[in-house]
C-alpha cells in the first residue's frame, strides 16, 4: 500500500514537472535538481563556518573573509564576458548553430585568458610593494605569512576565474544545476581538507588559503576535461575556432554587463573591507554569519530564478510574451513564500546563532537589516533576471554607476558616523539597490508591453 502511495506521488510530481512548454520543463527539472544539490552545498557551508573558526581564531577568520572579498573585486576583469557569452551562446544554441556557438566559446576563453594573464603578471610585479597588514588592519599575523596568503589566494582565484567560464555555458544551455553540482563537489573537497587540517596541523591561514583555492581548481579542471570531451564536445574551445570578428560582438554586450557587474562588486563585496577598516577584522564574522544565515533566502530564490535568464533570452527572441508574463507571476509567488520564510527565520535567529556558532554574537538589529536586505534584493531580481536575459541593461548601468559612487561614503556614514556598525553597512547597500526593487519592475512592464523607449529599451 505504501509503495503504491509513493508511486502515485512520484507520478504526480513527474506529471507536474513535464507539463508545459519545453523551456519551462527544462527549467523545472533544473530547479528541482538544484534544490537538492544546493541544499547539500548549503549544509557543507554551514558546517564549514564553525570548523574554520575552530581551526583559525575569530580574528584570523575575519582576515580571511576580508582578503577573499578584496581578491573577489578582481572578478571585474572578465569585463562582462561571462554574461555576454551566456546570452550570445543561448541564442546560437537555440538556433542549433554549433559552429557559431563553438566560436563564441573559443573566443571568450581566448580573450579572458589573455586578460587574466596580464592581471597575474601585474600582480606579481606590484605585490612586493603592498603592505597587507595595513590593508587588512592587523598585526596579529606575520607580514611575510600574510603576503604568501595573499599570493596563494589571488593566484588560485585567477586560475579558477578562467575555468569558471564553463558555468556560463551551463547557464546558456539552461542547465544551472550542473554549476551547482560542481560547486557542491568543491565544497565537499574543501570541507574534507579543512577537517583533515584541524587534526594534523595547528591553525594556519596559509594552509586554509591553499585548501580553499586548490579544491575548486581540481574540480573545475576535471569538469572541463570531462564535459568538453563529452556533452559539449561540439563547442569545446580551440585555437582554430577563435574569431576576432566576435571580439567586438562579445565586448559590446559584455562591456555593459561589465559596468553593471563592477557596480555590483563594489556594492556587494566591499562590506567586509569597510567593516574591517571602520571597526576591525574581529567584527566581520558577525556580519558574515548573519549574511550566510539569511543568504539561504537568496540561495533558494537564485535556484528558482536563474534558469529563466537564458529561457527569457530564447522566449523574447521568439516573441513569446505570454510565457514571459506567466513566468514572472510565478516568480512573484515564490518571492512571497520566501518573504514569509525569512520572517520566521528572523524570529528564531538568536536561538539558531547560539546553536550554530556560539562564539559569535550577532546583534538583533543586524539580523533585521539582513532580513530586509535579502527580501529587497529578491524582489528586484524577479525583474532583473528578465532584463539581463534580454540585454536591456543601459538603465541598470546608469544607476549602477551612481550606486558605485555612493556606496562606500554611505557605508562609512551609517557604520562609523552614526555608529550603527555592520548594520549601517547593510543600510547603505539597501539604499544603493534602488534600481532593482523600484525601477526594474517598471522597465519589465514597459518592455513586455512594447512601450519601452530610450534608456528603458537599451
Amino acid at each position: 500500500m505504501s509503495f503504491k502511495i509513493v508511486k502515485n506521488i512520484s507520478e504526480t510530481i513527474g506529471g507536474l514537472i513535464n507539463r508545459g512548454q519545453k523551456r519551462s520543463v527544462k527549467a523545472k527539472k533544473n530547479i528541482l535538481a538544484s534544490f537538492f544539490i544546493k541544499g547539500l552545498s548549503i549544509l557543507t557551508g554551514f558546517i564549514m563556518v564553525p570548523l574554520t573558526i575552530g581551526y583559525v581564531d575569530k580574528e584570523q577568520y575575519g582576515i580571511w573573509l576580508t582578503l577573499s572579498s578584496v581578491v573577489g573585486w578582481f572578478s571585474f576583469f572578465d569585463v562582462g564576458l561571462g554574461n555576454g557569452l551566456r546570452n550570445k551562446l543561448a541564442i546560437a544554441l537555440a538556433e542549433n548553430d554549433m559552429e557559431r556557438a563553438k566560436s563564441y566559446v573559443s573566443s571568450t576563453y581566448a580573450i579572458l585568458g589573455f586578460l587574466i594573464g596580464i592581471v597575474l603578471v601585474l600582480f606579481f610585479l606590484i605585490q612586493p610593494l603592498i603592505n597587507w597588514q595595513i590593508i587588512l588592519n592587523t598585526t596579529s599575523i606575520d607580514a611575510d605569512e600574510l603576503r604568501l596568503v595573499a599570493i596563494s589566494t589571488f593566484s588560485f582565484f585567477c586560475l579558477n576565474f578562467i575555468l569558471k567560464l564553463i558555468y556560463s555555458i551551463f547557464k546558456a544551455d539552461q542547465r544551472p544545476a550542473f554549476e551547482g553540482f560542481f560547486n557542491l563537489l568543491s565544497n565537499v573537497v574543501s570541507l574534507t581538507i579543512v577537517f583533515i587540517l584541524t587534526h594534523t596541523t595547528s591553525g594556519s591561514l596559509l594552509y586554509l588559503s591553499l585548501a580553499l583555492g586548490m579544491a575548486p581548481l581540481v574540480i573545475l579542471v576535471i569538469a572541463s576535461v570531462f564535459l568538453f570531451n563529452g556533452r559539449y564536445g561540439s563547442i569545446s574551445p580551440s585555437y582554430q575556432a577563435v574569431n576576432k570578428g566576435h571580439f567586438k560582438e562579445l565586448f559590446g554586450l559584455g562591456f555593459r554587463f561589465f559596468i553593471v557587474q563592477l557596480s555590483s562588486i563594489i556594492i556587494f563585496s566591499t562590506d567586509n573591507m569597510i567593516i574591517t577598516q571602520a571597526m576591525g577584522p574581529s567584527e566581520v564574522p558577525a556580519y558574515a554569519v548573519a549574511h550566510k544565515y539569511f543568504g539561504l533566502i537568496t540561495a533558494v530564490f537564485t535556484i528558482v530564478s536563474m534558469p529563466f535568464w537564458s529561457a527569457y533570452t530564447e522566449a523574447y527572441a521568439s516573441n513569446d510574451i505570454n510565457w514571459i508574463k506567466a513566468t514572472n507571476k510565478k516568480l512573484i509567488k515564490v518571492w512571497l513564500g520566501l518573504l514569509c520564510l525569512s520572517i520566521f527565520m528572523l524570529s528564531i535567529s538568536s536561538w539558531f546563532y547560539e546553536f550554530w556558532v556560539p562564539e559569535i554574537e550577532v546583534p538583533l538589529f543586524l539580523s533585521v537589516m539582513m532580513c530586509a536586505y535579502v527580501n529587497i534584493v529578491g524582489w528586484g531580481n524577479i525583474f532583473v533576471v528578465f532584463i539581463n536575459g534580454v540585454g536591456k541593461i543601459q538603465l541598470q548601468l546608469v544607476f549602477g554607476i551612481a550606486a558605485t559612487i555612493l556606496n562606500i561614503p554611505l557605508s562609512y556614514f551609517f557604520a562609523k558616523t552614526l555608529d550603527w556598525g555592520a548594520s549601517g553597512v547593510i543600510v547603505a547597500t539597501i539604499i544603493c539597490l534602488a534600481y532593482g526593487p523600484i525601477l526594474a519592475p517598471i522597465q519589465f512592464n514597459k518592455i513586455v508591453l512594447g512601450k519601452a523607449t530610450g534608456l528603458w529599451n537599451r
